[in-house]
């Protein structure tokens, strides 16, 4: 027997003042039994960091090949490939290929997605925008994470202020540049 997907649901006060961004945002998102809770606040993240007409959370872990989010247009064009953990050459390099932009969003070690990154050939490698999100930012959100979230989070400078339950966390997003 296989199990099946738990569903998280947040409603998110989003303040993007880098974006003029101002919404309530009320997402349900499918959770596979093998996904960590850090992976699943980062997809949460990172499709709050990229709200915008076509966005959308894919079958995410149910279908390997598809980005955790993508936008696409009105004809059902992939405009945006946004990947979420530390997706390796090959996958970048597919996505590169799929979508005019590409974006990942990182929890885990920079230093070590860099990595494993360099000196690989990835089609326009560096047109990737690459992010990480802060680790204690995921990981004291994820300790929190419950069936029914709410929590505001407000963007300045690529700062992350987040209140939750009496609570204020934060954190930066650094961008990261991929090695020619």
């Amino acid at each position: 027997m296989s199990l099946t997907a738990t569903i998280h649901h947040f409603k998110i006060g989003l303040s993007d003042v880098d974006r003029g961004v101002y919404e309530t945002l009320e997402l349900k998102v499918a959770r596979h039994p093998s996904e960590a809770q850090d992976h699943l606040v980062t997809r949460v993240l990172a499709y709050c960091l990229e709200v915008t007409d076509g966005l959308n959370f894919s079958r995410g872990l149910f279908e390997p090949d598809e980005p955790a989010l993508s936008v696409r247009d009105l004809t059902g064009q992939m405009r945006a490939w946004i990947d979420v953990g530390a997706p390796d050459a090959a996958r970048l390099h597919k996505a590169a290929k799929a979508a005019p932009r590409v974006a990942v969003y990182t929890h885990r070690s920079p230093a070590q997605l860099l990595r494993q990154l360099e000196g690989e050939r990835i089609h326009r490698g560096e047109d990737i925008e690459l992010y990480a999100i802060d680790r204690e930012l995921v990981s004291a959100l994820a300790a929190r994470l419950e069936r029914r979230m709410h929590f505001d989070l407000s963007v300045t400078d690529r700062h992350l202020f987040i209140s939750i339950g009496g609570a204020t966390f934060s954190g930066d997003v650094e961008r990261l540049a991929l090695a020619a």
